[in-house]
């Protein structure tokens, strides 16, 4: 899991967070991360950039 769902709870605050809210998130952001590799190798690059994103 990349997520760390203490870090969720800091940031929404008083706000709950469901059970499957940061297993949601955390596929989100692999697939973003995946898609970032895809398009620095689509650019001959070896290194994962925020433009990337």
């Amino acid at each position: 899991m990349i997520i760390v769902k203490s870090k969720i709870k800091e940031i929404v605050g008083e706000i709950n967070v469901g059970g499957d809210f940061a297993d949601a998130l955390d596929q989100k952001v692999e697939q973003m991360v995946k898609d970032a590799v895809k398009r620095a190798e689509a650019n001959g690059r070896r290194t994962i950039m925020a433009k990337d994103i």
